[in-house]
């Protein structure tokens, strides 16, 4: 199989299990279907398309291939009808989240570079590709978006993009630069998770007021 080809087929695969998160929380919070599956297909390739607004890329690459909303809708469709099924397998779900987002960063990152773009660009793009869609999730349903509160997960696709900076600059070959970022923001990801690894988290100061 050509690397493209499995490029590409990661990409669906990302494409689809972030558009499953996207359709879950839709149900969690009792969406109708219409909602379940605008939720799905914004986490699905909402990040992409950020990605491309910010290289000028126009038209998006959602809009120029129609198989990532083809993807997303069906999933959408499918978990609001099965999502009953899906609940318990929390861990699971979590998994395949963790490898979008190695795949989504790969991407955005090995995108970027053929804009051009220096080393913030690179990480920039690998990120939003990655958060995007879920933090366009969050501000939909009223909520501070995940990435911004708890979880190692921006930051392994800010190391991530990071990375695959620093491996273009020595020259690697393109598709094992892909492969390799890949596996590494998955596995940070995994790890945290594992781990319950946090960044430090604002706090109210002062404690207790005292009694006058």
């Amino acid at each position: 199989m050509e690397s493209n080809a499995v490029i590409l087929l990661l990409d669906l695969f990302g494409t689809a299990v972030f558009a499953a998160t996207g359709a879950v929380k839709g149900f969690r919070r009792r969406l109708d279907v219409f909602g379940v599956t605008v939720l799905a297909c914004c986490v699905g390739v909402g990040g992409g398309m950020i990605r491309d607004a910010i290289l000028g890329a126009t038209p998006v690459a959602a809009l120029q291939n129609g198989t990532y909303l083809a993807v997303c809708v069906a999933i959408g469709l499918i978990i609001f009808r099965t999502a009953k099924y899906w609940m318990h397998l929390r861990n699971l779900i979590q998994f395949g989240d963790a490898v979008g987002l190695g795949v989504f960063t790969a991407i955005g990152a090995a995108k970027a570079i053929q804009y051009n773009v220096g080393y913030v660009g690179v990480v920039l793009c690998g990120v939003f590709t990655a958060i995007g869609g879920g933090m366009i999730r969050d501000i939909l349903t009223g909520e501070i978006p995940t990435v911004l509160k708890s979880d190692f997960y921006a930051t392994a696709a800010l190391m991530g993009g990071s990375l695959y900076f620093a491996l273009y600059q020595l020259e690697m070959n393109w598709f094992l630069n892909f492969l390799i970022t890949f596996a590494f923001v998955t596995l940070v990801r995994i790890l945290a998770m594992h781990y319950h690894l946090k960044l430090p988290r604002a706090h109210n100061g002062g404690g207790k007021k005292r009694k006058k």
